[in-house]
This record gives C-alpha cells, structure tokens and sequence, in this order.
C-alpha cells in the first residue's frame, strides 16, 4: 500500500490541500463570528466544554488552514484532530443532547463529508508535504 501512495500526483496534492484549506477558513470564519457575536458560550443549550471547544475553533482551524497552505505535515495533521474532534463532538451534541437525527441536520451532513475528505486522503497528501 505505501508504495503506491507515494505515486499519488501532485496535482491531487495541491487540490485537497487548498480544498481543505478554504474550508477550515470557511470554519474559523463561522466560529470567530459566532465568538464575536455571543461571546465564549455562544449555544446556550450546549455545556461550557463543548461551548469552549468550538470557539476555540476559530484558532485552531486558521492555524490548519495556514499550515496546508504552506505545505506543512503539520496542516494536515491538525485538520485531521480537528475534525475527528469536532465531528465526535457535533455527533455528541445533536444525538445525545439535542436529541436529533442524521438527516435533520445538514451542517452535520456537511462536516461529515469533509471529515472523510480530511481524514480519507490525509495518507495521500501527508507524504508530499514538508516536514
């Protein structure tokens, strides 16, 4: 298997990295509103740890946005904790709090597909980005 990862094209590259990259920013943009708009506790009904965790979001996705752009290992493998993270903790909050359904809610479909782009081609793209 790794023999053939290492033949994975440039151009596929360059495309999920920028593909990512505009998406985190997407993402830190929406959290650094939500921060700005309502403070540290912007979903009243969501605990303070969950609260907390996506506000500082809007760091923590800038921060992986800018190192994929710069072609870093360390871009791919933030966006990878972060959407393992951020997606158990969106499933946390819409099953277990909210008490709502997959289909329901499109935000969760949305970062759903972008968690296994993240973490499907994060093998792909690590072993062409710089140390």
């Amino acid at each position: 298997m790794i023999g053939w990862m290492r033949h994975t094209p440039r151009w596929s590259v360059i495309s999920v990295c920028v593909i990512a990259a505009v998406l985190l920013f997407v993402g830190a943009s929406a959290h650094a509103a939500d921060l700005l708009s309502h403070g540290l506790h912007p979903y009243a009904w969501a605990p303070s740890r969950l609260n907390l965790y996506w506000s500082s979001l809007a760091l923590f996705d800038t921060l992986a946005a800018v190192f994929l752009i710069r072609g870093e290992r360390l871009g791919i493998d933030l966006a990878c904790a972060i959407m393992a993270t951020d997606l158990a903790a969106n499933w946390y909050a819409d099953y277990g709090i909210q008490h709502s359904s997959f289909a329901a809610q499109p935000g969760l479909q949305r970062l759903t597909v972008f968690a296994a782009l993240v973490l499907g081609t994060a093998p792909f793209v690590r072993r062409h980005l710089a140390q």
